[in-house]
């Protein structure tokens, strides 16, 4: 699979993600405050995902390659609802002005998204958050639509399993034409390995995403990852499908897509990082004029 990124040559999925990666995930290489060797030039690409586990601050360049980026563990979104306004808007508003010292320039607008079947009224509360961090929302997208900007996928399925819900989208042709969305996320497998383990949530929180943890609580979440695989071949019944691809945090717990391959019968995969592949796809979208 190859990404087009702008004008561009074609690289492969992998490589970019490997890109975004490597400026997202910064701290681990203690550059959080490190400006970028030159102030980049011309349009900005600036996307935010308001995630129930993560909240993701990306920006591009006008090529549409990663430039600088930050995530961090948060919970002020539950299933798609902004549940903590105040905490979204100082969390997001700290992630600015983080990118904008490594940047030398301003943000001043994003594209955000939303999960498959949200209110519309509680979407406008995503574009709120943004707002009030000091940016423009002009535009909030699908989540679905946003992870197909990078994956471009033509037929298949994409399966969004973040914390709180799982998100399908049906594509036919590179175009959406089914989505859905149901609670069942990486919330639930941190329930599940609090209540077995006898420890507290916010400790399984930070227990599951060490990969080195995750084939010793395998066994303790296998059963939420059927769930998962359970609502996928519910929204896909009536429909050809020979792919599944598999994005959001959750989908990188070791054998989520082996289970959902064996739970459906359906070809299965996971990008690098699938918990970048939306923001990324988000900031893609955003055409706004300075």
């Amino acid at each position: 699979m190859t990404q087009e990124t702008g004008a561009v040559a074609a690289i492969t999925l992998e490589q970019y993600l490997e890109e975004a990666e490597a400026v997202i995930l910064h701290r681990d290489q203690s550059q959080s405050a490190v400006p970028l060797a030159e102030i980049p030039q011309g349009k900005l690409r600036v996307g935010v995902d308001l995630g129930t586990a993560y909240l993701v601050l990306v920006v591009l360049d006008e090529l549409d390659r990663p430039l600088v980026g930050e995530w961090q563990f948060a919970q002020v979104v539950r299933d798609g609802l902004v549940v903590d306004y105040i905490g979204a808007t100082d969390l997001l508003l700290g992630m600015k002005k983080s990118v904008e010292r490594r940047l030398g320039r301003d943000l001043t607008h994003a594209v955000s998204g939303f999960p498959p079947g949200v209110a519309s009224v509680e979407v406008r509360a995503t574009a709120n958050v943004v707002q009030a961090a000091g940016m423009d929302c002009p535009l909030l997208i699908d989540e679905p639509s946003a992870a197909n900007q990078i994956l471009h996928v033509q037929n298949g399925v994409i399966v969004d399993v973040g914390g709180g819900t799982t998100g399908i989208a049906i594509i036919k042709d590179g175009t959406v034409v089914y989505t859905a969305d149901e609670p069942t996320g990486g919330t639930h497998f941190s329930l599940v390995i609090a209540g077995s383990l006898g420890i507290s949530f916010e400790e399984a929180e930070a227990l599951k995403i060490k990969p080195e943890e995750q084939s010793r609580l395998y066994p303790l979440v296998r059963a939420v990852m059927e769930k998962v695989g359970s609502i996928v071949l519910r929204h896909i019944q009536g429909y050809t499908v020979e792919h599944i691809t598999l994005v959001g945090g959750a989908s990188a717990f070791t054998g989520m897509a082996q289970v959902i391959q064996e739970y459906t019968g359906i070809s299965t995969s996971v990008p690098r990082r699938p918990v970048f592949v939306t923001p990324l796809g988000l900031a893609k979208f955003d055409t706004y004029e300075d």
